[in-house]
């Protein structure tokens, strides 16, 4: 039984359909990259699986069990944790609070049980060195870290990943694939949107490409990025 499974999914705004009839499976610890070009619904579909917005139409379930009505912060302590594009730390907390508010809040654990998860993160994540700095102070890259920290201290079982790559120079994209690799061998499930594709592909077991809200190709990472529609729509080359 697939780990997480949509079956059409919609969603609009106004007139505007941002997500069309979207069914997706994802297997338990498959890495699945999700790519598309700017506009066509990637941000709303996480949205939609973490519970930050409601469908307006189809079924979303989580280990078999219909969560498509459970709240975000339910949703959350099930199992299903995620970052966003633009890093949003308690700016004004240490990089360990915020650790250990994501544990506490996000996994439910006693403050003591969240200590421990937080030391562990930090450790995985790098950010030991700067644990006790404002999370509002740091660098791109740490702030890119602490986002991932941030998510892992939920303790996911499926991780969404929104452009987490976004920004970095290639040196720090080649360590932020090296930390994935390691979250993907602990058996974390992935679903990652990203536009940096070479570090997409360096982690992704299988590709999913939407566009104007629809499902535009679905498989292999070979075959998908060789696929004419999604050069020409997504890579912009006549094929």
């Amino acid at each position: 039984m697939p780990i997480l499974t949509l079956q059409s999914v919609c969603k609009s705004y106004g007139a505007l359909r941002v997500t069309d009839q979207i069914s997706l499976s994802v297997e338990a610890g498959e890495t699945l990259g999700v790519l598309g070009p700017n506009g066509a619904g990637k941000t709303t579909l996480f949205n939609l699986i973490s519970g930050d917005v409601k469908a307006d139409a189809g079924h979303i379930a989580y280990k078999g069990k219909d969560i498509t009505t459970l709240p975000a912060h339910m949703r959350c302590r099930l199992g299903i944790g995620r970052s966003y594009q633009v890093p949003q730390p308690f700016s004004n907390m240490t990089v360990f609070e915020n650790l250990v508010t994501a544990a506490c809040f996000g996994a439910g654990q006693s403050e003591h049980q969240a200590w421990e998860t937080a030391v562990e993160v930090l450790e995985q994540a790098g950010l030991l060195t700067v644990a006790n700095r404002q999370a509002g102070s740091l660098t791109l890259l740490n702030r890119k870290r602490l986002e991932l920290a941030r998510a892992l201290a939920t303790r996911p079982e499926v991780l969404l990943l929104d452009e987490i790559a976004g920004g970095l120079t290639e040196h720090e994209a080649r360590e932020l694939v090296d930390e994935l690799l390691k979250i993907k061998a602990r058996g974390v499930t992935m679903i990652w949107i990203e536009h940096v594709v070479h570090a997409l592909l360096s982690v992704a077991d299988r590709l999913f490409v939407i566009n104007f809200g629809q499902e535009l190709a679905e498989g292999d990472p070979d075959s998908v990025m060789s696929n004419p529609d999604v050069k020409r729509v997504y890579m912009g080359m006549e094929v």
